[in-house]
């Protein structure tokens, strides 16, 4: 069989992908298995595959694959969101595009374009995370917007009405013109902004005199209602109850007096504009204030801001700047930065807007359901990295109400149906509210009812994902499936949307299962550039996810997010990162390469071949006991370099070369079959974090007769601690032989005797492994010490080296005294340690344990330093 001299990912990737979904490897099926359940965070469906994505997805595709391995019956569902506001504000672009105004559509024909843009692009990310290796069931991929998951969201709603923790209110809520829908509070991100305090002259109408008020919005001069001052104030106690009139607009307004006005703040005069500020509509709510909305929903002024009608709000700005200007009332203006609210989706300045709303209650919520804070307190939820359950903490205990409706037509409509009367009434379809009209004595005929025009927030759909991807909820709910499957197992998803979806799914969780939706919480770190810069396409520092995978191959692209990705963790990216990735596949490549192009004969291994064999089982053991350990705290990227060091380190630059024969030789038969098996178990070890790679050469090494790696058991680890011993110590050995060789200047070539003691049993049966690594002769004799030689200290033992040149006793000398230094001090910090009360006591046994050891080697290692130099004299 001819090897290709080089490794080509793009010749075996979709090769073997497009196996795996022809033999149905990642299809779940309730059966006698314990589950393992993974749900992916939904991305939008107008969404491209980025290096978010990429390393999101990358993870939860290793802890599957690693769980499918392990006799689990893995489930990860994918699937996309609708995302209200993009996906809108997008059809709506196309549309215009097509010179079709949305103004000029029904509802149902927007929706049947919108439904049609879906069909055509909305797939468009789950084709491109199957080029990532991505192995979901995707049988079961769902959308928010298909008829079953829509159906539940409508009965979780009615649901939550009927349980009074929904209601319709009319209040101040966060305004986004751009997409003209009201927004959460989660959804408004605040920045610091640039801005210009503007001093704007009142004038006194039943006094002699005029106020000075400080503003950075003179656009919404026109909606002023009252002045307001501090009670405490003594510059304008006396003004107190008398009236100002509204520059430029002569309405007349009275001074009214708050402790919550600022005294230090501009001159501590503030306008009360209640349609436009939440501070000011508390105080309107406060002293019974008119309101006048000088905005209309796009941003634009209003008929009631009498000026510059039509204008968008900041071009308005700028005129009644100018119009204060012209009339002496502008007394100056100045510099100013403060936070300003961004709408998170189209980035245009929220305004506050008093408008009727749907809101879910959250106090209520959170006094029915305890367990939404106390299950991640107590760590029955446990977050990775454990540090934000106090940034959770903090937004549960202060949780707003809920603002859960929005002004769009893409979404689930709200099932509310209003009479023409205008009583109005919660109810799953038409049908069924005239039932509850009629309960409220009105009759009314289905045909006479218009449906609430607005949808829900997007997340109100989400929050129920782990539950309705099972069809968990309602009338026709699939209870066996969603029992086999939920809870869920871990969750991967980003700091971001912590409150947005984590919160809320446990939320949804207690509330309809009685139970969590999920065990773990793995948060990603957000990925930056080398300068720290967030990604985006605007810096243009953002590379392009399916390019990297066509220029390096998924696998390393997998591996060089990895290896930088600790959980919670700010990544920085850099290309070199996926180069390493692409190296190291090329080392496993070339690895195989070598074995399978050895000649081989049928004698038995050599004794060096045989002990090589025990080295790399120990040093997989140990790996694998390390690497469980790894996965239990969710260091993925520590485990990810534990299996690189085992491949490149001590297979391919020990094993290898301890077993390889010499030039133009044949190797046992024997030797070589153990090697293939050794790979082999390797790859499996490899597969979860590079499914390509590692299955294409099990297949190669058995002839395509191998059980898939999808599926086949993942490695399991023995004790050994004895082999492992060995492992370590001979290793250590090699690498100390061949330091003296550098540090003397001797050949690599130059074979050397060295002496061991017969104490060091655990070196003594590796001696043909050293032999053959370190290019020495072995003799077990403690009571040999060469004329010309020095000590090696490995582990408490004392092996002798002969060298070929006269010894620096001096050097040798400075060096021992620089090394008696270290260990005193190492000494001494340990014993502190040890001495320490509060430390022993409270410390893991196993913790204490390893400090006394380090303590009784470092002595032993001390004593030997302190006996060669008495020898040196």
């Amino acid at each position: 069989m001819e090897i290709s001299a080089k490794y080509n990912p793009s010749d075996i990737e979709n090769k073997w992908y497009q196996h795996w979904l022809s033999q149905k490897y990642f299809r779940s099926i309730p059966d006698e298995r314990p589950a393992y359940t993974i749900v992916i965070p939904p991305p939008n469906v107008t969404g491209v595959l980025h290096m978010g994505h990429m390393l999101n997805n990358t993870i939860q595709d290793v802890l599957i694959r690693k769980a499918r391995k392990q006799g689990f019956n893995a489930c990860w569902v994918p699937g996309t969101d609708h995302a209200s506001i993009a996906t809108e504000a997008k059809v709506v672009k196309l549309l215009a595009e097509q010179g079709i105004p949305k103004s000029s559509l029904t509802r149902e024909e927007f929706l049947k374009h919108a439904f049609e843009w879906k069909e055509k692009y909305g797939g468009i990310i789950l084709q491109q995370l199957q080029k990532l290796g991505a192995s979901c069931d995707w049988d079961r991929t769902r959308f928010t917007m298909e008829p079953s998951l829509y159906e539940a969201v409508v009965d979780v709603f009615v649901d939550l009405y009927k349980k009074g923790l929904i209601y319709r209110g009319t209040k101040m809520v966060n305004w986004d013109p751009a997409g003209q829908t009201t927004l959460s509070d989660e959804e408004v991100i605040f920045k610091e902004t640039p801005d210009q305090l503007f001093y704007v002259v009142y004038r006194g109408v039943d006094f002699d005199g005029e106020l000075m008020v400080a503003t950075a919005r003179p656009e919404t001069i026109a909606g002023d209602v009252a002045v307001c001052v501090n009670p405490n104030d003594e510059r304008y106690q006396s003004l107190i109850g008398k009236k100002v009139r509204v520059p430029l607009i002569n309405r007349e307004v009275v001074i009214i007096a708050d402790e919550y006005i600022d005294i230090e703040f501009g001159t501590g005069v503030l306008k009360v504009t209640p349609a436009h500020d939440i501070n000011d509509y508390n105080i309107g709510l406060k002293y019974n204030l008119p309101v006048i909305d000088t905005l209309n929903a796009d941003g634009t002024i209003s008929a009631a801001g009498e000026l510059f009608v039509g204008e968008d709000r900041f071009i308005a700005r700028k005129q009644w700047v100018k119009a204060l200007k012209e009339a002496g009332l502008l007394s100056k203006q100045e510099n100013y930065i403060h936070n300003v609210g961004y709408s998170e989706r189209t980035d245009a300045v929220v305004e506050p807007r008093i408008s009727t709303q749907w809101f879910m209650n959250m106090q209520d919520f959170m006094k029915k359901n305890p367990e939404v804070l106390s299950s991640v307190m107590n760590d029955e939820i446990k977050f990775y990295p454990a540090k934000l359950k106090n940034t959770y903490r903090h937004w549960m205990e202060n949780v707003k109400d809920w603002n859960i409706s929005r002004q769009l037509w893409w979404g689930h409509r709200i099932p509310a149906w209003y009479a023409q009367s205008g009583d109005w009434v919660v109810a799953k379809t038409a049908e069924e509210a005239v039932l509850e009209f009629d309960k409220k004595g009105v009759q009314v005929a289905a045909s006479e009812l218009t449906q609430d025009p607005d949808v829900l927030d997007t997340w109100f759909s989400s929050w129920l994902w782990p539950i309705s991807v099972f069809d968990g909820i309602g009338e026709k709910a699939n209870k066996a499936e969603l029992d086999y499957y939920y809870p869920t197992n871990d969750l991967v998803t980003g700091p971001d949307i912590l409150f947005f979806w984590v919160a809320r799914m446990i939320m949804a969780g207690y509330e309809f299962e009685g139970k969590m939706p999920f065990k773990n919480v793995y948060f990603t770190g957000l990925i930056r550039d080398k300068q720290r810069r967030k990604m985006s396409k605007s810096l243009g520092n953002s590379p392009d996810a399916l390019e990297l995978i066509e220029k390096y191959g998924a696998d390393s692209v997998r591996m060089g997010l990895l290896l930088c990705s600790p959980a919670g963790n700010d990544i920085l990216f850099d290309e070199t990162q996926i180069e390493q990735g692409r190296n190291f596949c090329n080392k496993i490549w070339n690895a195989f390469r070598l074995i399978q192009g050895w000649e081989t004969h049928t004698s038995r291994p050599t004794a060096a071949a045989m002990q090589a064999k025990l080295f790399m089982e120990s040093r997989l053991n140990d790996t694998l006991l390390e690497i469980e350990h790894m996965f239990a705290e969710f260091r993925l990227s520590d485990a990810l370099m534990a299996i690189y060091k085992l491949i490149w380190d001590d297979f391919c630059a020990v094993y290898l070369e301890a077993i390889k024969p010499p030039y133009g030789e044949g190797i046992s038969e024997q030797t070589r079959t153990e090697a293939q098996e050794i790979l082999q178990s390797l790859m499996s070890l490899l597969h979860p974090y590079m499914p390509f790679i590692s299955e294409e050469i099990v297949q190669l090494l058995s002839v395509g007769k191998a059980e898939t790696l999808v599926l086949s058991p993942y490695p399991v680890a023995q004790e050994n601690a004895g082999l492992s011993s060995s492992s370590v110590e001979s290793l250590q050995l090699v690498t100390e032989i061949r330091n003296t060789r550098n540090t003397r200047g001797l050949s690599p070539k130059e074979a050397l005797n060295i002496w061991v003691p017969a104490s060091a049993s655990t070196i003594v049966s590796m001696g043909d492994f050293v032999a053959k690594l370190a290019n020495v002769r072995v003799h077990t004799d403690s009571a040999t010490k060469p004329q010309n030689g020095m000590p090696i200290l490995v582990g408490v033992h004392e092996i002798w080296v002969e060298l070929s040149i006269e010894i620096d006793v001096a050097k040798e000398r400075e060096e021992l005294v620089k090394e008696r230094s270290y260990y005193e001090g190492f000494i001494a910090s340990v014993k502190k340690k040890l001495e320490n009360e509060r430390f022993v006591q409270n410390a893991k046994p196993e913790v204490v344990e390893v400090e006394r050891k380090k303590l009784s080697d470092a002595s032993e290692k001390l004593s030997i330093i302190e006996k060669r130099l008495t020898q040196l004299g």
